[in-house]
């Protein structure tokens, strides 16, 4: 009997307005953990304004990942689930910073669960360094002229200083 090799493919979806190095630590960890990763920006989020377009995004991020061979980004409009059939992935990658997230994240997989029970949601607990680290705290803090170096890659702080005016 032969067996049949299965490549796992995952999608960590999110806004990444803009991308962290808590959103790299967890696209890092994931690269390892499935065969193929796709980081994908939902198009329609129900957040605020975006600061940057989904294209500058998806550019940041392309830039971001490039040192992973098997992590590739992309957008998507609508239902997650509809997503993942469409690029017939098995798994929807989510970070956890705090018990906060949790509950939040424990509804949307339950959801999901609901919507597409062979889909699995696989959470990863935020690194140390990076558990308090979220995209509008990066934006406040930069507005208000703090130091964001280590928290997101050079290419993000340039965009930010074009994007945001400093204050104090």
């Amino acid at each position: 009997m032969t067996q049949k090799t299965r490549s796992v493919v995952a999608v960590y979806p999110g806004s990444f307005d803009p991308i962290t190095k808590g959103h790299l630590d967890l696209v890092e960890r994931g690269a390892k953990l499935f065969d193929k990763l796709v980081v994908a920006i939902l198009e329609n989020a129900v957040k605020e304004e975006p600061l940057f377009t989904v294209a500058e995004r998806m550019e940041m991020l392309r830039e971001a990942v490039r040192p992973y061979p098997n992590v590739e980004v992309d957008s998507f409009r609508g239902l997650l689930v509809d997503y993942l059939a469409r690029r017939e992935a098995s798994v929807i990658l989510r970070g956890i910073r705090a018990i906060s997230d949790y509950e939040y994240e424990l509804q949307m997989a339950l959801m999901n669960t609901r919507l597409a029970p062979n889909i699995e949601t696989v959470f990863l607990m935020a690194s140390e360094a990076y558990s308090f680290l979220s995209s509008r705290l990066v934006k406040q803090v930069f507005g208000l002229g703090g130091n964001i170096s280590g928290l997101v890659p050079p290419l993000v702080e340039q965009r930010l200083k074009s994007r945001i005016p400093r204050g104090g």
